[in-house]
């Protein structure tokens, strides 16, 4: 079972969501507060199960409605993804993958994971 990782630094409070083996498979931007951080964990839950897929490396790909996941090419030419709220926010942006499968893996991990993920502080 994954968890998501919560971390209170002097600049703010960010998470990650950690897979059961181990792997991030998505950070959360920083937020002011740890309050506005678990928001950000409980919108992931909320929405990640249900999100749309928009593949922005196909061309011509389809606008989707929020919330979605976004795939997209980076600079250095790796695919990543976001996924983005209702309210069409970034709540979770994941690394960088060389292969476009695995990068719709960690999507699938994401699904998987954030429903039911514990939250856990870290130091």
């Amino acid at each position: 079972m994954g968890k998501f990782s919560v971390r209170t630094t002097e600049k703010g409070s960010r998470f990650n969501l950690v897979a059961g083996n181990g792997q991030v498979v998505g950070t959360s931007e920083t937020y002011t507060t740890r309050d506005a951080c678990l928001n950000g964990v409980e919108s992931v839950r909320t929405n990640a199960p249900i999100a749309n897929l928009e593949d922005q490396t196909v061309e011509g790909y389809e606008t989707q409605a929020h919330p979605k996941f976004e795939v997209y090419l980076d600079k250095a030419g790796e695919f990543r993804f976001r996924l983005k709220a209702r309210n069409g926010q970034a709540i979770l942006a994941s690394e960088g993958y060389k292969a476009k499968s695995s990068c719709l893996n960690g999507i699938e991990s994401v699904r998987k994971n954030a429903v039911d993920a514990e939250v856990v502080d870290e130091a």
